[in-house]
């Protein structure tokens, strides 16, 4: 697989920036890689927060982002009028849906319980074979080690059928997770380990 065969990537991230500095300069640099190596973004349409950074930093590299966002949320004027395609869907479910049925590849950003919907609502399309697109987790700061670690003891106590370690791809370098993202290819072909419950 290339780096052409992840675009787009959808990112999912919060729509604030968080405390920490870091997680706006991990999000900002991540659309800079991504534009620089000509994967496109498809993301949730925000201007703010890490949704903005990361779309920003895709634009300034000279690439391309679609947005999908609600229209409750573009009355409220949270979308990004800056992207070259915003698409505007009626509810959470089909914004969703359109970024997933878009992606070639999937990404999270640090992010609240929205991002954590997304994720794992990916991850469980590709346990039930729906897609078999590559997912990553971009670990800034140590801010997904719990997770990862639930993961594991998910996997331990059979109650996922993909391998985590193999199906979620974690690092806590841009360039590098999607070298890895890239090189893994679809989940399908390395994510069936053991089956389980």
């Amino acid at each position: 697989m290339t780096d052409r065969a992840l675009s787009p990537l959808c990112v999912y991230c919060g729509a604030a920036s968080g405390a920490r500095p870091a997680y706006a300069r991990a999000a900002a640099g991540l659309g800079r890689v991504m534009g620089s190596r000509g994967i496109g973004l498809v993301y949730g349409g925000g201007r703010a927060g890490l949704m903005g950074a990361v779309a920003d930093g895709v634009l300034q590299a000279g690439g391309m982002v679609t947005g999908v966002i609600t229209q409750q949320l573009m009355d409220k004027e949270l979308g990004h009028t800056g992207v070259q395609e915003l698409r505007v869907v009626d509810t959470m479910h089909q914004r969703k849906k359109a970024m997933a049925d878009i992606a070639r590849g999937f990404v999270a950003l640090p992010g609240g319980v929205g991002t954590l919907d997304e994720l794992f609502e990916i991850v469980a399309w590709a346990q039930l074979g729906i897609h078999d697109h590559p997912v990553g987790m971009l670990n800034v700061e140590g801010f997904y080690d719990h997770l990862v670690a639930w993961l594991g003891r998910a996997r331990d106590d059979a109650f996922l059928r993909v391998d985590p370690e193999r199906a979620v791809i974690v690092d806590d370098d841009a360039e590098r997770l999607l070298d890895r993202m890239a090189a893994a290819g679809p989940i399908e072909r390395r994510a069936h380990g053991r089956e389980r419950g």
